[in-house]
């Protein structure tokens, strides 16, 4: 048996690290995101704590992209034997891998500019908060990117 990331008993290891990066990814860019989305809404409550529903609505926003990377990674861990199914070959986890590319980039990116967004809207909220909805849309609008990222991945897995 050879050895090395690319020997023929290493398919499920490059599933993991793909599944593992689906996570992480996303992850660590919805941290980022409700982080910027946390310090501008305390600025705004500290003036006017009235908001605080509205202002949480907007500040967990970027925090999807998290769930929709661990989302691919469940299916690939049941894919692959780890949570039921079989172990892939060498070929098919570097496909998994692969496929879970798009979620753990498009999340990361997504999430850290839905949380810039989510910021701004925060502070439009401190302006004129009878605008929520108006608010609401322009964070919302990041997602589209990151439910297309996510419908990749997840009809990629789910097709290997």
């Amino acid at each position: 048996m050879s050895q090395g990331l690319f020997s023929a008993d290493m398919g499920q290891v490059w599933a993991l690290i793909g599944a593992a990066l689906a996570t992480f990814l996303a992850g660590s860019g919805s941290a980022i995101g409700v982080g910027m989305g946390g310090r501008a809404a305390a600025g705004v409550l500290t003036e006017k704590p009235e908001l605080f529903a509205k202002v949480l609505i907007l500040q967990l926003l970027p925090g999807t992209q998290g769930i929709y990377g661990l989302l691919v990674a469940f299916v690939t861990l049941g894919k692959i034997g780890v949570l039921g199914g079989t172990a892939p070959t060498l070929q098919q986890g570097l496909l998994y891998f692969a496929a879970c590319l798009p979620i753990g980039v498009a999340g990361l990116i997504s999430a850290i500019h839905q949380g810039k967004a989510s910021a701004a809207s925060i502070s439009l909220l401190a302006k004129r908060p009878d605008s929520f909805g108006r608010a609401m849309l322009l964070p919302a609008m990041v997602e589209t990117y990151a439910i297309l990222a996510l419908l990749v991945s997840i009809l990629t897995v789910s097709s290997l």
